[in-house]
């Protein structure tokens, strides 16, 4: 794992360079943080024998890297085990931005592009970093369910990949305009704020009756009244 500090700002290199808006890019390190640490779902891409594969899926930040994991036997992970590069992108859309014509509206958003060559975790740490993954993705889960077998474990592939190279950009605020922009100022304009949030928890068909729902799903969904809602019918 790399030890960078929060304070150290993101090098800037010519495939991390934002070349469209550059004044919207970060080199924030904790902004980057806060970004990796409230989403849960990235894009990974490669290219395979001369063609573009790219996968959805689920990661977590551990320290100045990051967790992805698969099947043993996924093609871009294993590709991607064997050393290819590999390039992962994490966004967040925080609004849309309504503007007075189509050319100018637009969207809030954070995202960041992870450059870098993938590192399989050694055997002897996966747990570790099978627990990283699943306090990321369902925090207090792993204590609430049995741990993971020997064939599991083996079944799954985790690789580390380093924050050393990643280009991140934001856009904020309002939209566009000035008082002599010659747009009709009677039509509305500003951003409708979008987010990602857990509703009621369905309980799985063969559930036993009564089961409450656990710490974990709580947690998830915010929803104080989830422990007195009857399981779902299938």
């Amino acid at each position: 794992m790399t030890l960078s500090s929060a304070a150290e700002p993101l090098p800037i290199t010519p495939r991390t360079r934002v070349g469209r808006l550059p004044a919207q890019q970060v080199v924030d390190r904790t902004a980057l943080y806060a970004l990796l640490d409230s989403q849960i779902l990235s894009h990974a891409s490669l290219v395979v024998d001369g063609d573009p594969l790219m996968i959805p899926l689920a990661f977590a930040r551990d320290g100045d890297s990051v967790l992805i994991h698969g099947s043993s036997g996924g093609g871009l992970l294993r590709h991607a085990a064997a050393g290819s590069g590999l390039g992962l992108s994490v966004a967040a859309l925080d609004g849309l931005v309504y503007a007075r014509n189509l050319f100018d509206s637009s969207m809030n958003y954070r995202s960041a592009v992870i450059y870098g060559v993938p590192r399989p975790v050694p055997e002897e740490e996966k747990e570790q970093a099978l627990l990283v993954l699943s306090e990321h993705l369902m925090p207090g889960r792993g204590q609430e369910v049995r741990p993971m077998t020997r064939r599991e474990r083996a079944a799954t592939v985790i690789l580390r990949i380093p924050l050393d190279e990643v280009s991140m950009k934001v856009r904020t605020g309002p939209p566009s305009e000035s008082l002599d922009d010659g747009e009709d100022h009677g039509v509305w304009a500003g951003v409708v704020p979008m987010s990602i949030r857990a509703t009621a928890p369905i309980t799985s068909p063969l559930t036993a009756a009564e089961t409450p729902f656990p710490a974990s799903v709580l947690r998830q969904c915010d929803c104080a009244t989830a422990a007195v809602l009857p399981a779902a019918l299938h």
